[in-house]
């Protein structure tokens, strides 16, 4: 008896349950997508739906909101979370993180959860960006925001409580293409991160890959909504070849990764971004770049933030703070 083959682009095992049943209740519901609305109401409508399906903001020690000033002078609002006090004397590894949301919603407050769950699973301070958005604020804004918060915390380590040499960088979906161009311009600069952790990050110049294409609906993130992202942030065609925006593949070759900082890396088995994650890992070890890649085959993009509703995702939150632990402790090995 023959057997269908599955599409290119299609994972191999079956959609998790809880996730389908999620898919469904949102089907049921019929509230039209982000990219139906009114940019603004998209803003409005993401804000006030990410806490629905996450899980419930765990305690910290302590969450400081602050400022950094970008190069042109924007007070770009920062969140610092303290799993345990901050001590001048001893001093705790720092995650710097970026949001999810296309570059066109999403805020520091969308993913406070998972920022809390990261710092006190990971054991180390994180400090959430609110870098600039789209329409209002065109490529590469985003990148220059990140790129002045990740130098920010270099420079302010000691004044955080946190240990210069200890610091990573992650990020989910856009964050992670965020995360990806800091960690290239890190080496750039002669900064030393520790880790750079991309959760089903978006690193091609144009969605044309296999999950792209058998995944294009009916998951959630669809390939209309990434259009319509993407139309927001980019300003000019040639932006999409921009190494800041398409680290992979950006202006046919893409960013030079050689020599940046190691690589944890999470896709999912039913996100169109899956298999631009899964080359972004191959380059970089190409490149000789320590790099992991976990691949969760039975979730959806922005599963991370699911954990209300979808029980195996507390376990990828753990496979992540376990890796930021891990990195932490070899620099330690290092020095």
């Amino acid at each position: 008896m023959s057997v269908n083959p599955l599409p290119p682009g299609m994972s191999a095992q079956p959609l998790d349950p809880q996730v389908a049943q999620l898919l469904d209740l949102v089907a049921r519901a019929r509230r039209p997508p982000l990219n139906a609305l009114d940019v603004a109401d998209a803003k409005i409508a993401y804000e006030k739906s990410a806490s629905i399906l996450d899980i419930s903001p765990p305690s910290v020690h302590t969450v400081e909101d602050m400022t950094v000033t970008a190069r042109d002078g924007h007070a770009i609002p920062v969140r610092l979370y303290a799993p345990r006090e901050p001590s001048w004397t001893d001093p705790q590894p720092l995650l710097v993180y970026f949001h999810g949301g296309g570059f066109t919603v999403g805020s520091i407050n969308t993913h406070d959860a998972l920022c809390r769950r990261l710092a006190i699973d990971g054991e180390c301070l994180v400090l959430s960006a609110d870098y600039r958005l789209a329409p209002e604020w065109k490529f590469p804004t985003a990148a220059h925001d990140a790129f002045d918060v990740m130098q920010w915390a270099f420079d302010e380590a000691a004044r955080l409580g946190a240990d210069a040499s200890r610091i990573a960088i992650g990020g989910d979906s856009a964050g992670g293409t965020l995360a990806a161009a800091c960690a290239i311009e890190a080496r750039d600069r002669g900064l030393r991160p520790v880790l750079q952790m991309l959760i089903y990050a978006g690193t091609c110049a144009r969605q044309d890959t296999p999950s792209h294409r058998a995944l294009a609906e009916g998951y959630l993130l669809t390939a209309e909504m990434i259009h319509w992202f993407f139309s927001q942030y980019l300003g000019r065609p040639e932006d999409r070849d921009d190494w800041r925006f398409a680290p992979l593949d950006g202006g046919g070759t893409g960013a030079d990764v050689r020599g940046v900082c190691p690589a944890w890396i999470a896709v999912a088995g039913y996100d169109p971004l899956h298999d631009e994650g899964v080359a972004y890992a191959e380059k970089l070890q190409a490149a000789g770049v320590a790099t992991a890649l976990a691949d969760y085959p039975a979730m959806i993009h922005d599963f991370f933030k699911m954990g209300r509703f979808v029980s195996a995702v507390a376990g990828a939150h753990a496979d992540a703070a376990h890796a930021l632990r891990a990195a932490f402790r070899e620099r330690d090995r290092e020095a």
